[in-house]
């Protein structure tokens, strides 16, 4: 379940199931950052960019630096929004904007940088300049 709610900011909806929690059904702390992997991922998806893309690009992006901000917790069965915003672009570098909410309360939020680099040799290299063009359009 996935919207766009402005050019700037894409909405990944999800719920949250059994798998999702821990024995007291609050949502482990880690999944909030796969629930953000998953925003992410539909994100570049929706702007051309899906898996298969990048891979016969020979890419792979990796992240590289997380910083979250945990507020409150979402419990089984919650439904939520998880947003992905475009925050910086440069060179090997997408820096993201992210939140997770269940309605209008926002339970988590954070800053991921994910580095582009090359599917063999696993090294930093430049963002192909289609999708920095593309990207730009969107941030």
């Amino acid at each position: 379940m996935t919207k766009t709610a402005t050019p700037q900011e894409f909405l990944h909806r999800l719920r949250v199931y059994i798998e999702d929690t821990d024995a007291g059904g609050i949502v482990y702390y880690v999944n909030y950052l796969k629930f953000m992997e998953r925003a992410r991922t539909e994100f570049m998806r929706v702007h051309g960019y899906g898996k298969t893309h990048i891979f016969n690009k020979d890419l792979m992006f990796v992240v590289q630096r997380v910083a979250v901000n945990y507020r409150s917790a979402a419990q089984l069965d919650d439904e939520l929004e998880v947003s992905a915003r475009l925050v910086g672009l440069r060179g090997a570098r997408i820096v993201f904007y992210q939140s997770i909410r269940r309605g209008e309360e926002v339970l988590a939020e954070g800053e991921i940088t994910v580095a582009c680099v090359d599917h063999d040799q696993r090294k930093p290299r430049r963002l192909p300049a289609d999708m920095l063009a593309r990207l730009r359009e969107v941030n």
